[in-house]
């Protein structure tokens, strides 16, 4: 019996080593690998939705349900989204969140409805997924917390994102219909982003915001690899704003407040590329409206005659930054600078 005993603790502890090994390899192949670093993980700042799953259940189908709040998959190829490319926004089936746009969707081949971008990454909130001996990024919405889909990192460039994500979670409205139901994103960059998220966060008709990093090569970029200014981005604030109470005329002309534009690569003592002035426009209204207002104030007497360097430049992804940057003056008031 001796014999069989210590072949079972072998066992045992070959197996448990084993697994470890695995889960050790997991972790390095997932990290860095276009998804998100573990800091990113987690909930959003955006204000949460308050209802049980009991809730949900009665206002859900079964299938809808499933998904959404009992993490299931559906079907390869069965999703009534899969195969469908009318132009407009997709938003949670649970609780009405914009989630993605369908000038990001794509053809990924594996069956699901892919997308390339969120509608913003505030939207969004990501949990480290661990089931059937993988290790996955989990998406979920910010505000209700239903499971969507998945995040990997074999999406289109420049972004390397592809998310994955169940029919069943979504509710598409055609592009008419969504203008007026849905809210404007801003991608803005003004030098540290942790005082230009702080004042832009207390403007009236803004909903919600989240720093990144925007115009690199990079993907996915770390908070210090984009200090060292070799990967091309900036330190940028991605702001989600209800129009009707807040244009985006308006918030560019605070932007343009809240920092100056005239310095070239810094603000102030913050020095080098990724604290560069820049607005990346999602639209061509959004460039018009840009160009408009810098022309203005260029023309003006603010600037005593200085250039302003501001790049106006099209949006093309956005990484959110480490979970530690976001809403930085609201975790740490102590280090709050005079704000203008």
């Amino acid at each position: 019996m001796t014999r069989l005993y210590q072949k079972i603790i072998i066992l045992a502890i070959s197996l448990l080593l084993g697994w470890a090994g695995w889960q050790g390899l997991n972790a390095f192949l997932y990290h860095g690998s276009g998804g998100l670093s573990k800091q990113n993980f987690g909930a959003s700042n955006v204000k949460k939705m308050n209802k049980t799953k009991e809730d949900w259940k009665k206002e859900l189908s079964p299938e809808q349900y499933r998904i959404m709040f009992e993490k299931g998959t559906e079907p390869a190829f069965s999703g009534k989204y899969n195969n469908f490319w009318e132009k407009g926004v997709y938003f949670c089936t649970a609780c009405g969140t914009p989630l993605f746009r369908s000038e990001d969707k794509y053809d990924h081949g594996t069956g699901w409805p892919s997308f390339k971008e969120p509608f913003s990454e505030a939207f969004l909130e990501y949990h480290e997924d661990l089931s059937f001996g993988t290790h996955r990024i989990e998406v979920r919405c910010a505000v209700c917390g239903g499971h969507l889909g998945h995040l990997f990192s074999d999406g289109p460039k420049p972004s390397g994102k592809h998310f994955c994500i169940n029919s069943a979670a979504l509710n598409f409205k055609p592009e008419e219909e969504a203008l007026k139901e849905a809210p404007e994103v801003a991608t803005l960059a003004a030098g540290c982003f942790w005082g230009v998220e702080y004042q832009l966060s207390h403007l009236e008709g803004v909903i919600a915001t989240v720093v990144g990093y925007s115009g690199g090569q990079t993907i996915n970029p770390t908070y210090m690899e984009v200090c060292t200014g070799k990967t091309g981005h900036a330190e940028a604030v991605q702001v989600v704003f209800d129009p009707k109470v807040l244009s985006y005329e308006a918030l560019l002309r605070k932007f343009f407040v809240i920092h100056d534009p005239t310095q070239k690569n810094r603000q102030g003592p913050d020095v080098g590329t990724n604290y560069r002035s820049a607005i990346f426009y999602h639209s061509e209204q959004q460039r018009q409206i840009a160009e408009k207002v810098k022309n203005e104030l260029q023309q003006s007497s603010r600037y005593s005659g200085k250039k302003i360097v501001t790049e106006i430049v099209p949006f093309k992804t956005f990484f959110r930054a480490e979970d530690y940057h976001q809403k930085f003056y609201e975790k740490n008031p102590e280090r709050l600078r005079p704000i203008k």
